[in-house]
């Protein structure tokens, strides 16, 4: 027979991080932002191949209001992390001090590369409402300073960004393949 006490335990380790595993939030966040990273990439390297058709209107048409949706999603996953950073699986040794760098700077891109384009929004002076929420009404001047740095990074970073998230994705296999470390079973 069960406690209350192991009762009331139980359902709570699913939802938080255990040092073996990642909790149900934290995956959650992960494959949800991992998927809205596909479509934004999806647009852009569309973009990028065939110019502005109707498709990449079509997918990159989201891109504004999906860059501020993922732009939260990373401060509140971010904020979530930190709550739970004394429970999460450990990364020992100098492979693991690689992989907390590189988590690093997937985050730091993750908050750059729309908070550039946030930025550059703010400073064009066109509103911004997504989800019909008036964020940013509209001006009639722009603020050249604020548009800059967007208009030289956010592209780059962009790039950057999808190019270690498909390097974070092949260390995830390739902990399986040479090492036999199933690291991603963490996070599925």
């Amino acid at each position: 027979m069960t406690s209350p006490m192991n009762r009331e335990a139980a359902p709570q380790s699913v939802w938080l991080d255990t040092p073996h595993r990642y909790g149900r939030i934290s995956r959650g966040f992960h494959w949800l932002m991992a998927a809205l990273f596909a479509w934004q990439f999806t647009g852009a390297l569309l973009y990028v191949a065939i110019g502005d058709t109707a498709l990449t209107r079509l997918v990159g048409g989201s891109h504004f209001t999906l860059g501020f949706t993922l732009f939260v999603l990373v401060l509140l996953r971010g904020a979530w992390g930190l709550a739970n950073l004394h429970r999460r699986p450990s990364h020992p040794g100098a492979p693991g001090r690689a992989a907390v760098a590189g988590h690093g700077l997937i985050y730091l891109l993750m908050i750059l590369v729309p908070g550039l384009a946030l930025l550059r929004q703010y400073g064009s002076g066109k509103p911004f409402a997504p989800y019909g929420l008036p964020l940013m009404p509209e001006r009639d001047t722009k603020i050249a300073w604020m548009m800059l740095p967007a208009d030289l990074f956010h592209y780059w970073l962009g790039f950057t960004l999808l190019a270690v998230v498909l390097g974070h994705a092949a260390m995830a296999f390739l902990h399986r393949r040479f090492w036999n470390e199933a690291v991603l079973t963490r996070m599925t």
